[in-house]
């Protein structure tokens, strides 16, 4: 039976020393450079500001939501052209969020589009692209708040021509709510501020997340029918949409950026349930793309190659010591004490480096995140791996939405008469002033506190 512990000993050892080195250059990678910008660069005034178009894709969405989302786009201090397209992908709830859209629709900058049929957020987002006309596209999921300057930042970023796409920072706006959320919102700053911050250093960040990233038209243009048609093993995948088309960009060439002041403030899953469907759909997404993205290595820094085998080997590393380790306990009745001294202070020495670039005692707190990810994502990354194939977004569900409907045309700037009796259906945009300053609040405090 030694060689249950042999085993876990020299797994938790090789995964102590991958992760030393990757967290490492990882942390010294994602401490911005003092370099001034390349006076080779042009330079964006607010009179040659580029047109930008964002595309807000919904699907049952809550009015509320919604409301927010909208709201905190329409009171950017963008000074270029700016128009807003929001997608209804079939939404059952229809009937509930037509007021919002009223609402927003008399801003001549918004127009609304109305699918018939439910028909996944990456075609419901194309529908939009090929209608809209700016020089950059802002993707915003419809359960995110941009805080103000978001627009702004992001098209300054874009100023390169060699940048085809930008991610701002994520944080949950929800975090407050309940322990999980807490524990998400830090595992967005990790990953904001430390693995995007770092692959950023190198112009190829993996994925510009969903919920807030532009992309330059006229490279999204040339890849427009790649993103379309994604298939794996055959099957259509219409999931991960985000990472796949950071992978295309970076196929076509085009640098991909982090703009950590950008922040964006996104709903989170409060409960483990919706939380571990989501970890799963991701995992299939990640390992799918990893696939893709492993021919991109040899025309990227040497540090990527270590970013990827980091974030896939590590984890396999870890999980065999840890099955081992039970292993261990379960037949042999001895404490494998050096699997969880090893284990342990990993955490604390990771959890007291984000503690202290933070600057946010909290961060003590996702030291929670190991036995989580040890008892649970572990095993959910396996299954993954196992269901490759499987393109079932676990969450959604489609709407049924009258035929008739099918084909509606853009709604644009509609005349908006408001009785006493509707009033109360009003009431979700009147309180998405509040919900878009509860989120700048939020967005300003991590900006202080934790912002690069």
């Amino acid at each position: 039976m030694d060689l249950l512990a042999t085993t876990s000993t020299v797994a938790v050892s090789c995964y102590a020393l991958l992760s030393t080195v990757y967290k490492s250059l990882q942390a010294l990678y994602a401490t911005p450079p003092n370099a001034p910008t390349p006076s080779g660069e042009p330079t964006y005034t607010a009179a040659t500001l580029p047109s930008v178009d964002v595309i807000v894709p919904c699907f049952n969405e809550d009015p509320d939501t919604l409301a927010a989302c909208l709201q905190s786009i329409s009171t950017q201090d963008y000074s270029g052209e700016l128009r807003v397209y929001v997608i209804d992908d079939g939404s059952a709830n229809r009937a509930l969020l037509e007021p919002v859209h009223t609402i927003f629709a008399t801003d001549a900058r918004f127009s609304f589009i109305l699918l018939g049929k439910n028909v996944g957020k990456r075609k419901a987002q194309i529908a939009a692209i090929r209608r809209s006309t700016g020089d950059l596209v802002l993707n915003v999921d419809s359960d995110t708040m941009l805080a103000a300057g978001v627009v702004t930042k992001l098209a300054l970023k874009m100023q390169n021509p060699e940048v085809g796409a930008a991610m701002g920072q994520l944080t949950a706006s929800n975090r407050n709510d309940t322990w999980l959320t807490r524990l998400i919102d830090m595992e967005y700053w990790l990953a904001c501020n430390e693995e995007r911050a770092a692959q950023a250093r190198f112009g190829a960040v993996m994925c510009c997340c969903g919920p807030c990233a532009m992309y330059r038209r006229s490279a999204l243009l040339l890849l427009l029918d790649q993103y379309e048609s994604q298939f794996f093993r055959g099957k259509p995948s219409d999931f991960g949409e985000d990472r796949h088309l950071t992978m295309l960009m970076l196929k076509a060439g085009f640098r991909t950026e982090y703009v950590p002041d950008a922040i964006a403030a996104t709903v989170v899953p409060d409960k483990m349930g919706p939380y571990l469907r989501q970890q799963l759909r991701w995992a299939r997404s990640t390992f799918r793309d990893t696939f893709v993205g492993l021919r991109l290595l040899r025309d990227l820094d040497s540090y990527l190659t270590l970013d990827v085998v980091g974030q896939n080997i590590g984890p396999l590393l870890l999980a065999l010591s840890s099955i081992m380790a039970f292993a261990q306990l379960a037949i042999t009745g001895t404490v494998p004490w050096w699997t969880i001294v090893t284990i342990a202070s990993m955490t604390i020495i990771r959890c007291g480096v984000a503690a202290f670039r933070a600057r946010q005692l909290r961060f003590i707190g996702f030291s929670l995140h190991t036995p989580i990810n040890i008892a649970l994502l572990l095993p959910l990354k396996a299954y993954a791996l196992c269901t490759l194939s499987n393109s079932d977004w676990l969450s959604r569900k489609v709407a049924s939405v009258p035929a008739a409907e099918e084909e509606q045309a853009a709604v644009k700037n509609p005349s908006v008469r408001r009785s006493a009796a509707e009033g109360a259906h009003f009431a979700p945009a009147v309180r998405a002033a509040d919900l878009s300053r509860r989120a700048g609040r939020l967005a300003a405090t991590d900006s202080a506190c934790g912002g690069e």
